[in-house]
């Protein structure tokens, strides 16, 4: 046996030392899924059996090594729903909750919203959509194999509509139909590569991060795709990164087709998501 805060306390310290951004988070969230117990219950675990207290040490050392915290517990949290995550696929970020939500407040807004989700990685968004709004119809598109069976394994039960295809030409048959367009694409140039955070940079889907040229091309093409598939009058969100807070709507604004284009900020004060309405 050995005591359940020294335990603990070792992990964050080793988290810490390793560049972990979170370590006393990490290494209790971390000890709790090895003892299968909720974070919040750890204060009523003194000790921790010898072969749990080995797998942990497992775990801290992965950790530590970079290797993200949701790989190691096979699960993301992301506004009400849970994720199965691993490698093949892009662990969702709490800074796209906010695009999410934007997502569902535009879907409650209408009567029996359709709802395109373009490139949905782990189906992150469009399973929130599914959960908060219960009337909408929504569907979603990935192109990577891996990633496409992680959201599949995570639309089980939700009756969102999938399909593995590139999202420039995806949904045809929903041309001119559909209520709310969102978005969370590639917008990473590559030269910037570097500044991205390891366990981001070695783990994630190149393909779920990088775009060419200024990192705005696959944003063009969800501009596109969304315009193709609107209603007048309906409306896209799309997240871009934070240096990216007038680029990005420039994308729409310099099209004509567009209007109410507005970029919203992140919790932390950054350029997060644009919006966008479609002409009547």
């Amino acid at each position: 046996m050995t005591a359940r805060r020294l335990l603990a306390a070792d992990a964050a310290a080793r988290l810490h030392e390793a560049g972990v951004e979170s370590p006393e988070h990490d290494a209790q969230v971390l000890l709790a899924h090895v003892l299968g117990v909720d974070r919040s219950q750890l204060p009523l675990v003194d000790d921790v059996p010898a072969p749990a207290a080995e797998e942990y040490a497992v775990l801290v050392g992965r950790r530590a090594a970079r290797e993200p915290l949701q790989h190691l517990t096979g699960t993301a949290w992301f506004r009400h729903v849970e994720l199965l995550v691993g490698p093949g696929v892009f662990v969702p970020r709490p800074e796209t909750e906010l695009l999410a939500g934007w997502a569902v407040e535009a879907a409650t807004a209408r009567q029996e919203p359709v709802v395109v989700d373009l490139g949905t990685g782990s189906g992150a968004i469009a399973k929130s959509v599914a959960d908060e709004v219960p009337g909408a119809r929504v569907h979603a598109v990935e192109l990577d194999e891996r990633a496409h069976g992680w959201a599949a394994r995570n639309f089980a039960g939700t009756g969102v509509d999938l399909r593995q295809g590139d999202l420039a030409d995806a949904f045809d048959d929903l041309a001119g139909a559909v209520d709310v367009v969102v978005s969370n694409p590639p917008y990473i140039p590559h030269e910037a590569w570097e500044s991205v955070a390891a366990e981001v940079r070695d783990h994630d889907p190149d393909l779920a991060l990088y775009a060419s040229g200024d990192g705005l091309d696959v944003i063009r093409v969800v501009e596109q795709r969304a315009a193709l598939l609107l209603r007048p009058g309906g409306v896209v969100g799309v997240e871009h990164g934070d240096v990216q807070g007038e680029s990005a709507p420039a994308v729409f604004t310099g099209t004509g087709r567009w209007e109410q284009v507005r970029d919203h900020r992140d919790l932390a004060g950054r350029a997060r998501f644009l919006t966008a309405r479609l002409a009547r």
